[in-house]
């Protein structure tokens, strides 16, 4: 007995679901250029609030130091100043005890509120003595009471300093008070505790800080609204932009304002312009080609079913087939030219001398037919064109002037040159073109309607390609009546100066 193996069939996902799916969620992915513009402001007023507030702190922090610094300093001076030239009051002689110095000093100041004035007299091992003001301070030790930190400030060598301690710390100065005979040693000591001038910093700090949130919550709703304002052109440029399909190229944006979004749905409703003439003309092109091959191979059809089996009649046959051929690959050579004619590479300019590149076309038309040829002028000089192009352009005008002439009438050929501007010619003297009909016949597959004749079996491809022979040398092709009657195709080519 054979067992089969059960298979979970694997479904294979529609073409280009993947490709959609993936395009989907790298939609839901991407942040939108609103809040990218909003997440940058925010970004960048942040850093400056945030500077601007520790830039302040640190102006006011530094300000605390100075007063604090020219405090002591001051402080230190009156007391020098007095030891130097004060005198006892009970006795108006110069102190000669540091102790009654000290009182005497301490009777005579009065302290801001985050500073101390210390006496201190040396008293063996115990430490020195202290002589303060009675007075609270609002401080959580000060420095009278504690001994140790009094201590390490006395037996410091330093006039100044910092001492840290868990209780906050304490900026100091002392002056040392002189020996006198055999008194003890002593110190004049300036304590300030900066906790409030730094906790007042630390408040502007904060108050700023609060009003830099305020401002960002403020800067965050104008911001989402002015971004929304400004890029609405942008997101109708998108929404237009997912909503254009081949068949549908109508939709423009409403410009307002005269900025640069402005400018931006300015130039997308121009590109739509430029999308829908193209598609229209691609739409008319494949039309008029699908119309021009489908005679030729609706020609060539009916022959070959209808051929018979008599020689003379598949000759015949043969040779209109062959024709029909003749002219479907003739439309499908110029229809490739014509393509060809978008490539930056359709024209090669040389240095080529015009009266020369005249008189070969010249001789080169004669060929076309038995009409009056005639080289009426020639421009002696030279120019940068593609002598191959440019004498392709020029042999199918005189291809078409033959079409609309009869035997014996006059063609004429020539070329001529003014300034930068270079113009070459030909003219005919056969019914001319209505007037109506002057920009049709330079179209695909159109040709004008009182030239159109037994003689005139073409696609409609000729001046097209004599057009784009023009417009690939940065120049235009023009037509005007001949005077006494017929029609004078002329190519104008700007040359670019030296």
């Amino acid at each position: 007995m054979t067992t089969t193996e059960a298979r979970t069939p694997r479904t294979t996902p529609p073409a280009g679901t993947t490709d959609r799916t993936t395009t989907a969620d790298r939609v839901r992915r991407r942040i939108s250029a609103r809040v990218r513009i909003l997440l940058w402001l925010l970004f960048v007023m942040a850093v400056a609030f945030a500077s601007v507030a520790m830039t302040t702190r640190s102006f006011l922090l530094r300000d605390v130091d100075h007063r604090i610094n020219g405090l002591l300093a001051q402080e230190t001076g009156e007391f020098a100043n007095f030891e130097e030239r004060g005198f006892d009051p009970e006795t108006g002689r110069s102190f000669t005890d540091p102790d009654r110095l000290l009182r005497v000093f301490l009777e005579r100041q009065y302290a801001d509120p985050d500073e101390e004035l210390i006496g201190l007299v040396a008293r063996g091992s115990g430490g020195p003595a202290k002589l303060t003001q009675p007075r609270e301070l609002p401080v959580a030790l000060p420095l009278y009471e504690d001994d140790d930190a009094r201590r390490r400030i006395f037996e410091s060598p330093d006039a100044s300093g910092v001492l840290h301690r868990p209780e906050g710390e304490i900026r100091w100065a002392k002056v040392a008070v002189a020996r006198h005979g055999g008194a003890p040693e002593a110190a004049f000591v300036v304590a300030f505790h900066p906790e409030r001038e730094v906790a007042r910093v630390d408040e502007v700090f904060r108050v700023l800080l609060a009003i830099s949130g305020v401002a960002l919550l403020l800067t965050t709703g104008i911001g989402w609204a002015v971004a929304g304002r400004i890029l609405q052109p942008v997101r109708l440029v998108r929404t237009a932009a997912a909503q254009l399909t081949e068949q549908d190229l109508t939709r423009r944006i409403a410009v307002r304002g005269h900025d640069d979004i402005a400018a931006l749905a300015e130039t997308f409703n121009a590109m739509l312009d430029r999308l829908e003439r193209a598609f229209a003309v691609q739409r008319q092109f494949v039309d008029d080609a699908g119309h021009e091959l489908r005679t030729p191979i609706t020609i060539v059809r009916g022959h070959l079913e209808l051929m018979g089996d008599d020689p003379a009649e598949r000759e015949e046959t043969v040779r209109l087939v062959t024709d029909e051929l003749d002219r479907m690959s003739r439309i499908v050579e110029d229809l490739l030219l014509l393509a060809k004619a978008e490539r930056p590479d359709f024209v090669r300019p040389e240095p080529v001398q015009l009266a020369e590149l005249t008189a070969d076309v010249y001789v080169k038309a004669r060929t076309l037919g038995e009409r009056d040829w005639r080289l009426t002028e020639t421009a002696d000089r030279e120019a940068e064109l593609d002598p191959q192009r440019i004498t392709q352009a020029m042999v199918q005008l005189a291809q078409n002037a033959v079409q609309h002439t009869t035997p014996g009438q006059t063609i004429r050929i020539g070329s001529r040159a003014e300034g930068s501007r270079i113009e070459l010619y030909v003219a005919d003297s056969g019914p001319g073109v209505r007037p109506q009909d002057r920009e049709l016949v330079f179209e695909r597959f159109r040709r004008g309607t009182s030239r159109r004749g037994a003689r005139g079996s073409g696609a409609g491809l000729g001046l097209s390609i004599v057009k784009a022979i023009a417009e690939g040398h940065g120049g235009r092709v023009r037509l005007h009546d001949t005077e006494g009657g017929g029609a004078t195709f002329v190519l104008t080519l700007e040359e670019a100066p030296h």
